[in-house]
């Protein structure tokens, strides 16, 4: 698997006004911008830096405001916001020195730091959610080098102790998430919280509670938060959490039957998935471009051959778009079973929504009358299962 660390969530639909700080001249003197908020406080060793305040859109990096650091280090940024918002303060023009923080109109919030530790240890004060950031970003920094030095025993255990490992790393602040979200449910902090309740690995160890949780928290930013784009955009995203979910539990049950797939090869000829009854088959999402898929397929292509000659095969959907790298792809894995299939739409396909996965590599187990026996095998426990049921 790659590891990749979690980084904070970025509202794409927030807009702002650009503006100066009292310490400076606006960029247009002629336009007359209402100050709704202010972020002040010492940055030891950052004197005559910049310090930017920036939302992310769809056309970019929107420019909300900036300030210069005196001499002594310290700044006074001024600006608008229309809005309850998740933003980014950038120090200088590197960037990597980038702290993700909510901020609200007529939020008054101090920052104390150093240049060296401006994202790993930045202290926050003055508004409701300054304490909870400053501890979110300590445990989120711990976590991070932790997993960096799990991510150098890639390769040397087994995948099923590095997720063990992965998870028992991650509980602290897991746990810190819940318990501060359930506390305080319209803190505007929470949102930045959800990026470890979020089901990006999937839904296997994904918890129902997370889902309770994020419920929660929607239902309170509903009520406190009627206006803001923020509120629709995450009423949805949960609300389709929560189907994928319900339909991944409804896969694993043992008495569910696989969605039909009917989608072509990369010849043109329509494969469906029923076509295989009689046939236990794995049904193997994966694409060209993924590395942890790849690196997963030797060890398919092994068990292939194993099991073929009795009563196993492989059902190969890919989340490609390019059908050459598709192609390519097949035949440098050695991937010889005839059954490969896509609709060359990548994300936009239907098969994540149809079979309730979020990432790939992902594998649905299915018998020989197309009924769902496990979701996620891979490795090991893939082999465990299939050495039951054929010898």
């Amino acid at each position: 698997m790659k590891y990749t660390l979690l980084t904070f969530t970025l509202i794409l639909s927030l807009f702002a006004c650009q503006s100066e700080t009292k310490k400076g001249l606006r960029d247009n003197p002629d336009t007359e911008v209402v100050e709704n908020f202010l972020i002040s406080g010492k940055i030891e060793g950052a004197s005559e830096a910049k310090l930017y305040l920036e939302a992310m859109s769809q056309q970019g990096v929107i420019s909300v405001a900036n300030c210069s650091i005196d001499k002594n280090g310290e700044f006074e940024m001024l600006g608008n916001i229309p809005d309850m918002g998740i933003y980014q303060l950038r120090l200088g023009e590197s960037k990597d020195k980038i702290i993700a923080l909510s901020l609200l109109p007529n939020d008054e919030v101090t920052l104390t730091s150093s240049f060296e530790s401006f994202q790993n240890n930045p202290k926050f004060e003055g508004t409701e959610w300054a304490s909870t950031l400053t501890e979110y970003i300590q445990l989120f920094n711990d976590f991070a080098k932790k997993q960096e030095e799990l991510g150098k025993q890639q390769g040397t255990i087994s995948e099923e102790e590095l997720m063990s490992k992965y998870f028992a790393l991650r509980k602290p602040i897991d746990d810190f998430c819940k318990t501060t979200i359930r506390k305080d449910a319209d803190n505007p902090v929470n949102f930045l919280l959800t990026s470890f309740l979020m089901p990006s690995m999937g839904f296997k160890n994904w918890e129902a509670e997370n889902l309770e949780v994020l419920k929660l928290m929607g239902n309170a930013y509903k009520e406190r938060f009627k206006e803001s784009p923020i509120v629709t955009n995450m009423e949805n995203q949960i609300n389709t959490i929560e189907s994928n979910f319900n339909q991944f539990q409804a896969m694993s049950s043992g008495n569910a039957m696989a969605p039909e797939i009917t989608l072509n090869n990369p010849q043109g000829k329509e494969i469906k998935l029923s076509s295989l009854r009689g046939k236990y088959v794995l049904i193997d999402f994966w694409a060209s471009w993924c590395g942890p898929c790849r690196k997963e397929n030797p060890n398919v292509v092994r068990l292939y051959n194993k099991f073929k000659d009795k009563g196993f095969t492989v059902y190969s959907v890919s989340l490609d778009k390019d059908i050459s790298a598709w192609q390519k792809a097949i035949e440098k894995d050695g991937l010889t079973w005839p059954n490969h299939v896509s609709d060359l739409m990548g994300w936009e396909s239907s098969m994540p929504t149809l079979y309730g996965f979020q990432g790939i590599p992902h594998t649905v187990l299915i018998d020989k009358e197309g009924k769902i026996l496990n979701v996620g095998l891979r490795g090991a426990t893939l082999e465990q299962k299939l050495n039951e049921l054929f010898n």
